[in-house]
């Protein structure tokens, strides 16, 4: 005996060497890859919610979802990249908001979609990924162009598309002037008596502005 494996008499695999696996290479399955993926996702939306853009880093990220920061840089690049799959998602609801402005007459828009902007701002599920958001904005120029592009390419332009009149992106960045500026009033900095207003209230008087925005001459 020299030592040298020989091959079994029957002709088949011979088995691997010191009674180990073959380890298997290539890409992880892609049911891993979206899990690990989704896991990222979230540890990132906790760790901007919880710490804000500036103190918020791609190691920390990676150390929440418990994977190699490399890792995270490879799904989804750098830390501004990050932030904006991050809050696409939390910002999600809100992108629905064009859809109002197609399901009934064009003299009822202002209310509709005032009324659908303050119903995901009262909803506490899908207020506090947008508290996240905007102070993240506020306090990071990185952020709230980030933010601005977001809001720009997927709100913004799908309302103005639908407003058939001059000026129509001018029109649309009005009336969602009015929207955040009077979310932001009643939700971050809570000021009385706007934060303790019943909805209604709020609704009856916005929605009359929103409206002028969109469709008056």
């Amino acid at each position: 005996m020299n030592g040298t494996a020989r091959p079994p008499a029957d002709g088949g695999t011979p088995p691997a060497g010191n009674g180990t696996t073959a380890r298997r290479r290539g890409r992880p399955p892609r049911a891993e890859s979206a899990d690990t993926r989704d896991r990222i996702l979230a540890a990132a939306r906790e760790e901007f919610s919880e710490r804000g853009y500036e103190k918020t880093s791609v190691r920390g990220i990676a150390k929440a979802a418990g994977v190699d920061s490399a890792l995270v840089h490879h799904y989804f690049g750098t830390k501004d990249q990050i932030f904006e799959a991050a809050i696409e998602v939390a910002f999600a609801p809100a992108l629905e908001a064009p859809n109002a402005l197609a399901d009934g007459p064009l003299d009822g828009v202002g209310e509709r979609l005032t009324r659908f902007i303050f119903g995901v701002w009262d909803n506490p599920t899908t207020r506090t990924p947008l508290l996240a958001i905007v102070r993240s904005a506020v306090n990071n120029e990185t952020a709230a162009a980030v933010f601005r592009r977001l809001v720009a390419a997927q709100l913004l332009r799908r309302v103005a598309a639908q407003v058939d009149l001059p000026d129509a992106e001018l029109r649309a960045e009005l009336a969602a002037a009015q929207l955040v500026g009077a979310a932001l009033m009643r939700y971050v900095i809570k000021l009385e008596p706007l934060a303790s207003a019943d909805l209604e209230q709020i609704i009856a008087r916005v929605a009359p502005v929103v409206q002028g925005h969109l469709t008056n001459p």
